[in-house]
């Protein structure tokens, strides 16, 4: 309802800083630069850094997103885990091309990879399930993700099973539905606010006939 002291969205605006990205300060590769503003989003004490939405679509075309943790980078793309049976591992199987989104805030930046999607290898995924607190581990075998469930209750009475049959200090394998995904990215924008609207939209996309495999251009914002 509206009334004389509701603030309008219209009326929300952030006036960014004059702080600029040039196109000679950017590292040869995506990847490298992500590292660089990564680095900065952990040494600016940002709330989950390696936050990032992520966006996929279905069979048919309808889309679906999320936020989930970035759980890996190197040159060959971007890794998260998650349940395969879920909405997103559903989607991916018979869709398997993604967006990611980084949204730093505070920084006034953010970055958004586009790509396809593979697997990891098992061993990725073993070793990774392996680093996991107990408690999340359990958590990976209680929760039927993306399914309804009855109540709090059940998924409770569902996690204090495992935590009988698996106590804490005892191993708890990999569920065979569980595993990590790599988006193998094609086009990485690198965003810095700016003011008037005026930002700076800087991204880098696949290119064989380069010596780094990336061209670079710049967007109108």
């Amino acid at each position: 309802m509206d009334g004389p002291d509701r603030l309008s969205v219209a009326d929300l605006r952030r006036h960014y800083a004059d702080v600029g990205l040039a196109e000679d300060e950017l590292a040869d590769t995506p990847v490298e630069q992500f590292g660089r503003w990564l680095d900065d989003a952990v040494r600016a004490e940002l709330v989950e850094p390696n936050a990032m939405v992520l966006a996929t679509a279905d069979a048919d075309g309808s889309p679906s997103v999320r936020t989930v943790l970035l759980k890996g980078f190197d040159d060959r793309g971007f890794v998260f885990f998650s349940n395969r049976a879920s909405r997103k591992g559903r989607d991916l199987t018979a869709n398997p091309r993604a967006a990611l989104d980084f949204p730093w805030y505070p920084l006034e930046r953010q970055v958004v990879v586009r790509g396809r999607v593979e697997r990891v290898s098992d061993e990725e995924t073993s070793a990774y399930f392996a680093s996991r607190p107990h408690g999340s581990r359990l958590g990976a075998w209680a929760s039927r993700q993306s399914e309804v469930v009855g109540s709090r209750a059940e998924l409770e009475a569902r996690f204090a099973a495992l935590e009988e049959r698996w106590p804490e200090g005892v191993d708890v394998p990999v569920p065979d539905f569980w595993g990590g995904f790599r988006v193998v990215p094609d086009r990485v924008e690198f965003w810095q606010g700016r003011p008037s609207r005026l930002h700076d939209r800087l991204e880098y996309r696949r290119d064989p006939s380069t010596l780094s495999g990336w061209a670079l251009a710049r967007l109108y914002p």
